[in-house]
């Protein structure tokens, strides 16, 4: 049957390398040289069955063995990667059926944005969860993290825009959630959302057919 082919997601990693995420599920992992504009497909990582939604990078400091690279897909699934001459997987965590739209990697914590309007936080060392949050009515669009600050940015099709902060107990190294801010957009499905600066104090927002940010 016919479909169409797009790319979705698209990361920075190790260095030099750029991945893209694709309609077929393969990422492909393109090698970008110091100089001059010879890039070339040096992987192609297939592990996802379904059509990429979305890639982040590490944007903080990743404990060991945490990986660098999170890809995410239309079922919800994760995958969890180290990058390198080789790119290897360390962990795989199970769609449940909702679309997982969004994703970001701060300090071994994945922050993913789901369908049903849940932001889930995981450990990226060994795929536990460890917080699960009611975020947004309708399905999330957009989430950034600020890398200074462990500030979250989640915007939904419900009109809201929310920050959070992300933070590990020292004492029991359990990931925490605060709630900071909330921003309704009047009449928007707001489906484009980013900090403008790394310490995560100002945002910008655009909307579905809206032509202003």
């Amino acid at each position: 049957p016919a479909h169409s082919v797009f790319a979705r997601g698209i990361a920075a990693a190790g260095g030099r390398f750029i991945c893209v995420g694709t309609s077929f599920g393969a990422v492909l992992v393109f090698d970008i040289p110091p100089k001059g504009t010879n890039v070339t497909l040096s992987e192609v990582l297939e592990q996802h069955r379904d059509p990429i939604t979305d890639i982040a990078a590490e944007q903080g400091q990743a404990p060991d063995g945490a990986g660098d690279l999170v890809t995410a897909d239309d079922s919800g699934t994760l995958c969890l990667w180290s990058s390198g001459e080789e790119f290897t997987l360390l962990g795989k965590i199970p769609g449940s059926g909702c679309t997982c739209s969004s994703v970001a990697l701060w300090n071994g914590i994945v922050a993913a944005g789901y369908g049903n309007g849940q932001i889930r936080l995981w450990e990226a060392g060994s795929g536990r969860i460890r917080a699960q949050v009611s975020a947004h009515a309708r399905w999330i669009y957009a989430l950034d993290l600020a890398p200074l600050t462990g500030k979250l940015l989640s915007g939904a099709e419900d009109s809201f825009v929310h920050v959070w902060k992300l933070s590990r107990n020292p004492d029991t190294d359990d990931i925490e959630v605060q709630h900071c801010h909330a921003e309704c957009v009047t009449d928007t499905q707001v489906c484009g959302a980013r900090f403008c600066d790394p310490a995560g104090d100002t945002f910008a927002v655009t909307g579905y057919d809206l032509s202003e940010i």
